[in-house]
């Protein structure tokens, strides 16, 4: 198992690397050059089994992934075993540590599909390594866990990092790009970000006053690397198979899981960076520790260059929909989303996506891989004959990690891009779980008016055992 002294020495022959020009070490684009392209690419997952089953499917349409090692926490569960029959002949290991240390030479990409709170040490273990990372979204859990991973991956340069919002590799990427550049989309002021399906919601009560009871922990299941570096819980399976999405402990809730899908071009596209507001509109059902019913939070950001100051609106629950503009018509539904063990987006009011108002325009959008609309209708029939072309996605969002991984193409959701947005996410959870309005200074990366919220922008100090992956 990785010792403290091994992380830190192999962080520090990084940073030597870079000091020195790098020269030691080959980039992605310099490693194609030696082992040529269209070539397999050796690969560990971590996470095997519901959205890591998916994925890994996914990988394995592409013909580019040599499945070397299996990691999952329980290697004995229903859900894994779809995967193990899959690829009999990997190496199969139930903590990422210790995958690392013996077959860390075999491996030089990791795709991980494990709970939010988890993402972190793996991913900076993965990196130290010098691998690839491919991560599911939200990326990390807490401000200061994205942040560690960003300079990570700077420190890194011969690893290329993706995080699964694969939406960013569609249509909705390329039309919204295509869009902005030929003056269509310009001039945003407003945007409206909702997610009132019952998918993600449990049915708690909102009275809670301390975390569930402890419950026999399933044989095959090691609940000591599933909790990481998070602080001790005892085994309940409300924890469990997709609901730990919904504590603050674990999760980020449906805005850390459905924002990367509703907001990620418009992040991206518009340079938001990070909010300077960020004030909790309504809170239904807000405790101390899990995520209220619905929510209703805006975020202010700043002028950016020559655009206009940008409201982002943030709705979720079944009972919170957001106000929609004249000729709105009927929202569409992505037809690609994956299927989840806690349902699938059926009988709603209003399908997941978003609003963009600008000056002269308004658009309305779904969520993944789904396109813009202007309307009303009669604004878009006036307006089709100005719209460009949008250019056809070269690779999907899985091939593009892998191509990646070769030199063959940057990938389109690296930390670098998406870890901005995740930090606007981890401060909108903050300002849920403290029910409040905070002011927040992008310079210092501190709340002006809150000591509270300064102190939830690290969370929780890591458990025994756990802190040297917090340490660059």
């Amino acid at each position: 198992m990785t010792t403290r002294k091994e992380f830190l020495k192999k962080m520090a022959l990084v940073s030597a690397g870079l000091a020195v020009g790098g020269n030691s070490l080959l980039n992605a684009k310099s490693y194609s050059r030696v082992s040529g392209a269209n070539r397999k690419v050796n690969i560990a997952y971590i996470g095997i089994g519901n959205r890591g089953a998916q994925i890994i499917r996914d990988f394995a349409k592409t013909g580019r992934v040599n499945v070397v090692a299996l990691c999952d926490v329980d290697m004995g569960a229903k859900h894994t075993q779809a995967t193990l029959k899959m690829y009999p002949e990997a190496k199969r290991f139930t903590d990422f540590r210790q995958m690392f240390d013996k077959v860390g030479n075999e491996i030089e990409a990791v795709a991980v599909a494990t709970p939010d709170h988890s993402h972190f040490p793996i991913c900076m273990l993965a990196l130290a390594n010098g691998k690839h990372v491919y991560v599911e979204k939200p990326m990390a859990r807490t401000f200061l866990e994205a942040e560690l991973m960003m300079q990570a991956a700077r420190m890194h340069p011969e690893a290329v990092t993706q995080v699964g919002n694969q939406g960013h590799s569609e249509a909705n990427y390329f039309q919204f790009k295509a869009w902005q550049e030929a003056g269509i989309i310009k001039d945003v002021t407003a945007v409206t970000a909702h997610m009132n399906n019952s998918r993600r919601w449990h049915n708690w009560s909102a009275d809670i006053y301390k975390y569930p009871d402890a419950q026999p922990t399933p044989e095959t299941l090691d609940w000591m690397t599933w909790l990481c570096s998070a602080q001790y819980h005892d085994y309940n399976p409300k924890y469990h198979y997709g609901d730990w999405r919904c504590w603050y402990d674990f999760g980020m809730g449906a805005l850390g899981d459905w924002g990367a899908h509703i907001l990620d071009t418009v992040h991206e596209f518009l340079q938001l960076g990070l909010p300077y507001e960020i004030n909790m509109l309504n809170a239904k059902g807000h405790n101390d520790y899990f995520f209220p019913y619905s929510s209703t939070i805006l975020f202010r950001f700043p002028q950016r260059k020559k655009m206009p100051p940008v409201d982002v609106t943030w709705y979720d629950g079944l009972d919170n929909l957001p106000p929609l503009p004249e000729g709105y018509g009927v929202s569409a539904l992505d037809p690609n989303i994956p299927a989840s063990s806690q349902g699938d987006i059926k009988d709603t009011k209003l399908n997941p996506g978003k609003i963009i108002y600008t000056r002269d325009l308004t658009f309305k959008g779904g969520t993944h891989g789904s396109t813009l609309s202007i309307i009303p209708e009669e604004k878009a029939k006036e307006m089709a004959s100005k719209l460009p072309e949008v250019p056809p996605s070269p690779s999907n969002h899985f091939e593009n990690f892998l191509r990646a991984c070769c030199g063959e193409e940057k990938t389109r959701s690296p930390f670098e891009i998406f870890g901005p947005m995740t930090q606007m996410f981890c401060l909108g959870v903050i300002a849920q779980r403290l029910n409040t309005q905070l002011l927040f200074d992008a310079g210092s990366k501190r709340f002006t008016n809150n000591d509270f919220a300064n102190a939830m922008l690290s969370g929780m100090p890591p458990r025994k055992g756990w802190e040297d992956f917090y340490k660059l």
